[in-house]
């Protein structure tokens, strides 16, 4: 069966590219390559689900298609503030970007990130199995939440 983004992945992306229309994508991403399938990775597919869903995506770090003003940082910190006060509904697992990593494991607190790609030309946002159905709006004021 053809694996599938999972409804959460899918609607962030979907606020994204509403919200920054002119956007850079070439380092977006959601389906693993063959790096990634030899390794434990949320960009591959999950076989045990019916469809197969992969829990994660990748956006360029350019939002408004030139190199400055340079509005990821932003967005990333959104996305983890949304996280950790729940108002995702338990859908977002991790994000890295810029050499950070931030989890409930600490709290939603940025902390350093020591993988090979340090994610600095894109942000990296991954799912719990909760985002495989759950398609709801993210409250995150830059893609169009409330303030």
């Amino acid at each position: 069966m053809k694996p599938i983004l999972c409804k959460a992945g899918q609607q962030l992306r979907e606020q994204v590219d509403d919200t920054y229309i002119s956007r850079d994508r070439s380092s977006d991403g959601w389906i693993g390559d063959a790096r990634h399938s030899s390794r434990t990775s949320d960009h591959n597919p999950d076989f045990t689900t019916n469809p197969p869903y992969v829990r994660a995506i990748d956006i360029d770090r350019d939002l408004s298609g030139k190199a400055k003003p340079d509005l990821m940082p932003d967005l990333a910190d959104q996305i983890r503030l949304c996280a950790k006060s729940k108002k995702d509904g338990g859908r977002i697992a991790y994000l890295i970007f810029d050499g950070r990593i931030a989890s409930s494991k600490k709290n939603w607190a940025w902390r350093p990130y020591d993988g090979l790609n340090r994610h600095t030309k894109h942000c990296h946002i991954s799912f719990t199995k909760k985002g495989d159905h759950d398609g709801s709006f993210f409250d995150i004021p830059m893609i169009g939440g409330s303030v």
